[in-house]
């Protein structure tokens, strides 16, 4: 036995770890039980206090539930992450197909310089290159020069030529999508999904796949979201009221000279409307001129703009509110190009992220007029951290800058005190507070969030940096977890039955040695599953075929062996010469074989997409576990019996 002793250490060890490996897994699984009896039991609970609860309130009650245990054990955490990871197709999650938006990227390039023209060709460009996957660029170009425009009236400078331009945006464009890749990357990994899928798909898309993601509006935030955040003063009051009511008179039809302007601070309205911002405050528009009472019909008439801008006369800013359903109505307005014309350059209007209130079940948001141009922007952001305000126990994100920004935010602030600054993301104010004198250090917060997983998700965002171009969703697929777990129940059982018939053949076939055979399998798919839990891989259902396939090819080594074994026993030596003829002249036609499909398998995870590469990762492992068992496990239990003097029968 003391011949044996390395190998049978080297195989003890194998499966100790593999077992030690795979402990995670098991254990997650218990605690998965677990977890899911709870929220069983409480969504009963839930149901029972409140039968009117619709299934988003309930979800979201039991996901309070299901973080409140996780965060009570860590260890929970702890395991899910060492387990044996699955697949978008077995534990259900997301797939998004996302185009990064390089007709945005070139208008934002083009900067000041854009005019009908431009607007024109791009739309035109879009439109072609949407059915394709053409260069956006090369056909821009093309258009400009069958009309006889030069790119660089529009990019770079007047001296360069068409030829510079295009490599040069084309450079930007590639950038755009392999920055976009990165970020998106980033913040996945930051949002806690294990073993997401981001692959580029032609010259501008990128497949993300998102294992065991359920919220999915969340996941699509993550995605989507440029994350530009700028820094932009909130007009005074009185030039505010002064350009809605000039906004005001020019959709009711009013012709406004310099005798007939109406004084806009005397206009402050009578007719009030119901809303429910935070404090209950009724909200009130602007009424005529004479302040008298009219009817909802006669007002609206009168002032289209104040009809659906709500104005508090109670209060010391010019922020108007509008309901949910008034936002498209709004934005109507102030792009009419009447109403473009009295609205200044240097200022827009921009609505707030989130509802303050709602009334009758719709929300309530804020319009602000605030400066066109930002004073800072999100890139001088070096940390973000999301935290709970102390003062008023709301979710807020404080934000670290660097040097520079630090510097300019000072001035920003001691230029500015006792005026209001919106933080705006994405073009939607997330707050606005007044400063109350200059903030030094370059430490600032943004306060507006719901709740503290949405202050963790803006965290995420600022963090990972913004998105060089912005990206649209224009695929979008769910997987159930009740299809993942009839996924994973159907390859279970195809991989048992598959055992199964291979074990029971060689036992046929090959009586006791068959039975070794049978046993070196079992250790074989302890192997690969071992190995896929150690290095953190994902089980996938093609994943799952590889493995069907292996048990299947791994007995073809067993068979050569037997096969040479019978062939020397034949020729009159004994078992034991026999057996070490029958490995050592079986070992040059096994390697040969697996070589090449291991080979195969690299060509295959090396080229291939997601599925492809899961089948071909558990074949490569599958191979390499395969000819260990049957190497060396299997000769050594064979050496084992014969020293011991037991019979070895082959059939």
């Amino acid at each position: 036995m003391k011949e044996y002793r390395f190998r049978i250490v080297l195989i003890v060890a194998a499966i100790a770890l593999c077992v030690y490996l795979l402990y995670p897994t098991y254990v997650d699984k218990q605690n998965s039980s677990m977890i899911d009896s709870v929220l069983l039991q409480k969504s009963k609970e839930f149901k029972k206090q409140n039968p009117q609860l619709t299934k988003s309130q309930l979800d979201k009650m039991l996901r309070t539930v299901e973080d409140s245990i996780k965060s009570s054990d860590p260890s929970i955490s702890e395991t899910r992450l060492k387990r044996v990871k699955l697949g978008l197709d077995l534990q259900g999650g997301m797939r998004v197909v996302i185009e990064v938006n390089t007709g945005k990227m070139l208008d934002k390039l083009a900067g000041k310089k854009t005019d009908d023209i431009f607007k024109q060709v791009l739309a035109e460009a879009e439109k072609e290159v949407a059915l394709t996957d053409d260069n956006l660029v090369d056909v821009v170009g093309r258009k400009f020069s069958e009309r006889g425009i030069r790119l660089s009236k529009y990019f770079g400078t007047i001296r360069d030529e068409d030829s510079d331009i295009l490599k040069q945006l084309n450079k930007d464009t590639e950038d755009a999508v392999t920055r976009a890749m990165e970020i998106i990357r980033n913040r996945v990994d930051q949002y806690g999904v294990s073993e997401p899928s981001i692959q580029r798909q032609g010259s501008r898309r990128i497949i993300v796949e998102l294992p065991g993601v359920a919220r999915e509006e969340e996941a699509k935030q993550l995605l989507q979201g440029t994350a530009l955040l700028e820094f932009r003063i909130v007009k005074d009051p009185e030039l505010t009221i002064s350009i809605m009511q000039k906004i005001d008179d020019v959709l009711s039809g009013k012709v406004l000279d310099d005798t007939t302007k109406i004084d806009s601070t005397k206009q402050i309205a009578e007719n009030k409307i119901d809303s429910t911002k935070a404090d209950s405050n009724k909200i009130a528009s602007t009424d005529t001129a004479n302040n008298q009472q009219l009817s909802q019909e006669e007002f609206a008439k009168q002032h289209p703009f104040f009809a659906v801008a709500l104005l508090d006369p109670q209060s010391q800013v010019a922020d108007a509110y509008v309901k949910e359903d008034d936002r498209t109505k709004i934005t109507l307005m102030l792009n009419r190009p009447e109403v473009q014309k009295v609205i200044p350059n240097n200022v827009e209007f921009v609505f707030s992220a989130k509802a303050i209130g709602t009334q009758e079940g719709k929300g309530i948001y804020t319009l602000y007029m605030v400066n066109k141009e930002p004073e800072l922007t999100g890139s001088v952001i070096t940390d973000a951290l999301a935290n709970i305000d102390p003062s008023s126990s709301a979710p807020i994100v404080n934000m670290t800058m660097n040097t520079e920004g630090a510097t300019q935010w000072a001035r920003i602030t001691g230029a500015n005190v006792n005026k209001r600054i919106a933080i705006i993301l994405d073009g939607l104010v997330f707050s606005a507070p007044n400063v109350k004198n200059k903030i030094t250090g370059g430490r600032s917060q943004i306060e507006g969030m719901a709740n503290m997983e949405e202050a963790k998700l803006l965290e995420i965002i600022l963090k990972a940096g913004a998105l060089p171009a912005p990206v649209d969703i224009i695929e979008e697929r769910s997987v159930g977890p009740s299809l993942g777990e009839d996924s994973i129940s159907n390859g279970f059982n195809s991989a048992l039955i598959g055992f199964l018939l291979v074990a029971v053949f060689m036992i046929i076939y090959y009586l006791r040695a068959g039975a070794i055979a049978s046993a070196c399998l079992v250790f074989t798919i302890l192997f690969i599953l071992g190995i896929l839990a150690g290095f953190s891989a994902t089980l996938t259902l093609p994943g799952i075929a590889g493995i069907i396939l292996t048990i299947g090819m791994a007995v073809d080594a067993n068979v050569l062996i037997f096969e040479r074994i019978r062939e020397e026993l034949a020729t009159g030596k004994t078992l034991k010469a026999s057996i070490d003829s029958g490995f050592s002249k079986a070992n040059s036609a096994i390697i040969d074989s697996n070589i090449t499909t291991f080979f195969t398998g690299i060509i295959l995870y090396q080229f291939g997409s997601g599925p492809v590469q899961g089948f071909a990762l558990t074949l490569m492992i599958g191979i390499a576990a395969s000819l260990f068992s049957a190497l060396v496990i299997a000769r050594v239990i064979f050496d084992i019996m014969i020293a011991r003097g037991s019979k070895v029968s082959l059939g």
